[in-house]
């Protein structure tokens, strides 16, 4: 009987192979949930400190192919979990951004006293939804990974439970969150109705040969809407804007650059895989949808004075961007658009750790108004400053002018001419917002009470080393576009 159960066991035990990275994170998030119990509050750095170890240790394990082999496309519990290249790349990329996170937290709760053990917890529980959501091989792993995310995240914005900025955005993002999972999850039952499976290959091979395919484009359009509202695409932006300026800056940070990666790896598997037989229906409509986020994002973010809510409006519009390559469609609309998500996540955590950097316990430093004068004071971090706005402009020959290039080729190349003429129009238009953040910081006067940045010289070094990384990738771009594009070959 004993040597009957171990022979049943095995399977099961090789089958969870592919999944130690996760296994690892899920069990230290509840070892460290349950050491901060017995912590002082001056004793909160341990926690802190084993938080972005623990994100070294499964970006490492991720990166050295721990459980499947460098390269080699897995499947387990039952095709519930996919292990492939895109996985492993975007999953790294999360760790490393996750972890870039966590040291811009440290200085600014701590400095308001508002830094508690939780914080650094439930951003791990926030990294791992994202895991499962990038590895998502059916509708039922989709909605777990994203409800953790999201669950995670609307406590993280409502951390600072003192301030009602931060209290009415974990409101809205709460309440129209649940909105936006209402209608993915209403599009996924029709799309489980329609093909009898919950498994994205199942679903693939169904929608082959559906005769009358109206039940399944129905489901499939509410997830367009339902991912829409998760990315936050015009005109499904409403949350954006003021949860991004209610949230603590360091947890903007967070949420405004990781999950975009689960959520482009979310469309990539519910659209690209699961209802690729369909992508006559809904690449018009991601085409659309891009050319109104690139409209709206940039036009708005023209008339913001508030930095955060500038930056908040200008996701929306590379959001539009991101969609371009997805709109284009094909391994190198993909590989574009995945390109992009990995360059925009690094540059929202510069521009936001900019921010972090400039501000003060009672002084928030969101303003553009903030930040005038800014090269006559400290030259180092003015200059920091025009790498990461030069970027998100999309300036040779930083990362983000290549990001913008890739998917504007792939728009061209899947037929949308037309797309490709509105994406040069707004980012030529959205140049000018970010050009005059580095106008007032070298050509303008300071305004009041001169402000300096903080002497914290491991916050320096970590934004100085993000905002010289987006120049180094920029010039040495190839190899992060080569394994891009090695995941959908």
């Amino acid at each position: 009987m004993t040597t009957m159960q171990a022979t049943l066991a095995m399977p099961a035990a090789t089958e969870l192979l592919p999944l130690i990275p996760e296994l690892v994170l899920v069990g230290a998030a509840f070892a460290l949930l349950m050491l901060d119990l017995f912590l002082k509050d001056s004793q909160r750095v341990v926690t802190h400190v084993l938080s972005i170890a623990t994100l070294a240790l499964v970006g490492g394990l991720i990166a050295a192919g721990v459980g499947v082999g460098v390269g080699e496309d897995t499947a387990a519990l039952n095709g519930m979990f996919v292990r492939d290249t895109m996985a492993d790349v975007l999953k790294v990329v999360t760790c490393v951004v996750s972890a870039i996170a966590l040291l811009f937290v440290w200085p600014y709760l701590r400095e308001r006293g508002l830094y508690k053990g939780e914080v650094s917890v439930l951003m791990l529980f926030a990294v791992l939804g994202m895991m499962l959501l990038t590895s998502a091989g059916s509708l039922i792993m989709v909605y777990l990974g994203l409800e953790l995310l999201a669950l995670s995240s609307y406590a993280l914005v409502a951390i600072d439970r003192d301030s009602r900025l931060a209290s009415e955005a974990a409101m809205k993002y709460f309440v129209l969150g649940a909105l936006a999972s209402g209608l993915l999850l209403y599009g996924m039952s029709l799309v489980y109705g329609a093909t009898g499976s919950l498994d994205l290959a199942a679903i693939r091979e169904a929608a082959m040969g559906v005769a009358q395919p109206m039940l399944l484009l129905t489901g499939v359009v509410f997830m367009v809407a339902g991912i829409s509202f998760k990315f936050g695409a015009a005109p499904f932006h409403m949350w954006l804007p003021d949860v991004y300026h209610g949230a603590p800056t360091p947890i903007t940070l967070f949420i405004g650059s990781a999950p975009k990666l689960a959520a482009f790896a979310m469309v990539v598997r519910l659209l690209g895989f699961g209802a690729a037989p369909l992508a006559e229906h809904w690449q018009p409509m991601l085409a659309v949808l891009a050319a109104l986020s690139l409209v709206v994002g940039n036009v708005i973010a023209l008339m913001q004075t508030n930095l955060k809510r500038m930056l908040a409006y200008s996701t929306i519009s590379h959001v539009g961007f991101l969609f371009l390559g997805l709109a284009g469609g094909g391994a190198e609309g993909y590989a574009a658009a995945m390109f992009y998500a990995i360059s925009y996540a690094l540059m929202a955590t510069a521009a936001f750790g900019a921010i972090v950097l400039l501000a003060r316990r009672g002084f928030e430093a969101d303003n553009i108004d903030d930040f005038k004068g800014l090269n006559a004071r400290d030259p180092w971090s003015a200059g920091m400053v025009l790498c990461v706005m030069a970027s998100l402009a999309g300036i040779p020959p930083f990362l983000g002018f290549w990001a913008k290039l890739a998917v504007l080729r792939a728009a061209i190349n899947g037929g949308m001419l037309w797309l490709a003429i509105v994406g040069v129009l707004f980012a030529v238009i959205g140049a000018f917002y970010y050009l005059r953040v580095i106008k007032v910081m070298y050509f303008d006067e300071p305004v009041g009470e001169p402000v300096v940045p903080r002497d914290d010289r491991m916050l320096r070094l970590v934004f100085g080393v993000n905002a010289l990384g987006l120049l180094v990738l920029g010039v040495f771009w190839n190899p992060l576009m080569a394994w891009c594009q090695a995941a959908f070959a």
